[in-house]
């Protein structure tokens, strides 16, 4: 838990295993710490960070590790759940993860004898993304190789299921109007959805291919950003990854799993990058919720980047 120059990273947290991914909780906790999770081989580990960029007294980057949860298989995704408090009695922990064997687990614990999950089943191929409604957290929207868009209640039933013309590659909720989700697919084309009407609502199509992620800037909903070929593509629908801070910032990486991934934060102001560094087989990249820094997942790391606004 040093700052570490020879990688670019401002801080790094040394990690057991692989990182595979790594998720900044999104949702305010009820803590002034920051709750972050990861993903290695077989586990998923929750943890607080607090920086010094938002306290004073911390030196560099304080972590502590609250709990690791035995996964069973290789963890390939992480999505938090809004319902997630660390001010109420108990606490209440709850996170779900797609997996390598295809099924979705969601996980609720109270960090202390109550740590439970339910195996969510019903794709035939690779998950590619996942996430929790973000107002009440009682649904699930997933999307995979199998060509389809799906949304589950916590119980691990069906509420919703959209076909798609290519592997699903994202999914993002809208924040505020909860009936919107956003799908992305492999084969350029970005369709937002009404999931109480079950059908589709508008469309964005991109000239490159694949596409390999797309993400709705959700500090201004008009914004939506995606990697397709060898491209970053923006679209404003009035005319990777956004920061949650600032509707100017995002930060992309690299193949994931490469010997050398080269990682970059941009902002729309600025033809060039205004920040790179490169990450010895980075994975996963996730925003702080408040600050201008984000996360990369590394060989028994994790590495935080941080930027000027």
């Amino acid at each position: 838990m040093k700052q570490n120059a020879t990688s670019n990273a401002a801080y790094t947290v040394d990690c057991e295993d692989y990182v595979h991914v790594v998720e900044f909780n999104p949702f305010e906790s009820g803590d002034s710490g920051n709750l972050i999770a990861y993903g290695g081989n077989n586990y998923v580990v929750v943890g607080m960070c607090t920086f010094q960029e938002e306290d004073a007294d911390t030196d560099g980057i304080q972590y502590k590790t609250l709990r690791t949860f035995q996964h069973g298989v290789r963890v390939d995704g992480i999505a938090w759940s809004p319902e997630t408090r660390l001010d109420s009695l108990p606490p209440v922990i709850r996170f779900c993860t797609s997996a390598a064997d295809m099924k979705i687990r969601l996980f609720t614990s109270d960090l202390q004898d109550k740590n439970e999950y339910k195996v969510i089943e019903g794709h035939s191929d690779f998950i590619n993304g996942l996430v929790f409604e973000p107002k009440e957290g009682q649904e699930i929207a997933s999307v995979s190789d199998d060509h389809t868009c799906r949304v589950w209640n916590l119980e691990g039933m069906q509420t919703a299921h959209f076909v798609l013309h290519s592997p699903g590659m994202s999914v993002c909720w809208h924040p505020e109007e909860t009936f919107k989700l956003m799908v992305a697919e492999k084969n350029g084309t970005i369709r937002f959805y009404d999931v109480l009407a079950q059908q589709a609502i508008l469309s964005l199509e991109s000239e490159q291919m694949p596409l390999m992620s797309a993400h709705w800037c959700l500090k201004n909903t008009f914004k939506v950003g995606a990697v397709a070929g060898n491209d970053w593509l923006i679209w404003d629908i009035t005319r990777s990854r956004w920061s949650s801070i600032n509707e100017n910032l995002f930060a992309t990486t690299g193949y994931p799993g490469k010997m050398s991934s080269q990682f970059q934060i941009h902002h729309l102001g600025h033809p060039q990058p205004i920040l790179t560094g490169s990450v010895a087989v980075g994975s996963g990249l996730s925003w702080h919720r408040t600050l201008p820094l984000c996360v990369i997942g590394g060989d028994h790391k994790l590495l935080f980047w941080v930027t000027e606004m």
